[in-house]
């Protein structure tokens, strides 16, 4: 068995014990927020990944949300209230089907090398259709197989394709990049090249520009490198992996090939392992305005680090395309070097609340502002 194929089946299997540990109900009062917030156990959703906003009016709405190991999207219906009135499983016995999103009535999920589509998904909760296969051209490999996916500004669907390995140098036209296509799978082309993983992106308002997370190499130690926030407001922006980490740190194995300089470095580095995951610009109102436009980050959470990092929602401040700052927003998943939740993604519900999903704990949580008494 090649090294590569035994680091393989080594994080897969340290992927299924994670998996397998099921939390116990997080307590609450544990997750430390800013003054003025606080968090509640919006529902429970067996291994909640990626989350996509359906239809939703005055009278309610649809979430819908992905999984890795359960196999299986769920859907989530709301009341005019906000509150949970029911989940619903609307697909099961998918590969890896983590990623969800959501187009004029119809559910995208990704399926590691299909993405499949859901017509009239609404319509149909109790009594699901059958899927439609939007392509089965993307690699097969379960390595970094898991993608998160959405809709651009341009009405494309951006899908990563990450690397099949821990540190390679792959077929540059197949990993380690994130496509764009039409909703229908056709035109697929290279949006960002060097991205080792992305497992979150999103589009800043009003520039439209993608700004995703990247997830750093292991097997450096501890601190480094680190992961990456990233800003490709243009096409064809190589982000330097596998060659380069963080913009300044060559690869060990591989960085003799080419310069740092070559590459566009992160916005922001963020921490070494800690998996940033989902991330989204703060759209709604509800939150103080000087959240307005800024980015959470789901940190995962390390798998492999001496003693653990992230597990935690994490804040970046810019100053129109700059960061200025990375901070912890909300933290206490994990306690004592004891894992209670694992932080995958976050959204704005239309009420300007933030929800966060958790595929350890099977929950996703809903932040709500009050404003704090004098």
């Amino acid at each position: 068995m090649s090294a590569r194929h035994r680091t393989n089946l080594f994080l897969g299997f340290a992927f299924v014990l994670i998996s397998m540990t099921a939390a116990a109900d997080l307590p609450l009062a544990q997750i430390s927020l800013p003054p003025g917030f606080t968090i509640e156990r919006w529902a429970r959703v067996d291994n909640a990944r990626q989350m996509a906003l359906g239809q939703h009016d005055q009278n309610g709405g649809t979430l819908f949300v992905g999984s890795t190991s359960a196999g299986k999207v769920h859907a989530v219906s709301f009341g005019a209230n906000f509150k949970v009135q029911r989940v619903t499983t609307v697909a099961r016995g998918l590969q890896l089907p983590m990623g969800v999103a959501y187009r004029d009535g119809s559910l995208y999920v990704s399926a590691v090398s299909r993405i499949l589509r859901y017509d009239k998904i609404e319509q149909r909760l109790e009594n699901p259709p059958e899927a439609t296969l939007v392509t089965d051209r993307l690699p097969s490999e379960t390595h970094h197989g898991g993608r998160f996916i959405a809709f651009g500004p341009d009405g494309k669907l951006y899908v990563p394709i990450g690397a099949p390995c821990n540190i390679c140098e792959p077929d540059a036209q197949r990993h380690a990049n994130i496509l764009r296509m039409n909703a229908d799978g056709s035109a697929q082309e290279i949006y960002a090249r060097g991205v080792r993983n992305s497992v979150g992106f999103d589009w800043q308002p009003p520039t439209s520009a993608l700004w995703f997370t990247d997830n750093g190499r292991d097997q450096l130690g501890d601190d480094l490198p680190p992961d990456e926030l990233n800003h490709a407001p243009n096409a064809a922006m190589h982000f330097g992996y596998p060659y380069c980490h963080g913009g300044d740190l060559p690869d060990p194995d591989f960085g003799a090939k080419r310069r740092c300089e070559e590459f566009t470095a992160p916005a922001q580095k963020l921490g070494a392992h800690v998996a940033a995951l989902g991330m989204r610009f703060y759209t709604g109102k509800m939150f103080p305005p000087a959240y307005r436009n800024q980015i959470f980050i789901a940190e995962h959470g390390s798998w492999n680090r001496s003693k653990k990092t992230g597990y935690r929602i994490t804040l970046v401040r810019l100053q129109g395309n700059k960061a200025i700052s990375y901070e912890t927003f909300a933290s206490g998943w994990l306690k004592d070097e004891t894992v209670r939740g694992r932080p995958a993604d976050v959204l704005t519900l239309p009420d300007g609340s933030l929800l966060v999903s958790d595929d350890h704990a099977g929950a996703i949580y809903r932040i709500v502002y009050h404003d704090p008494p004098d």
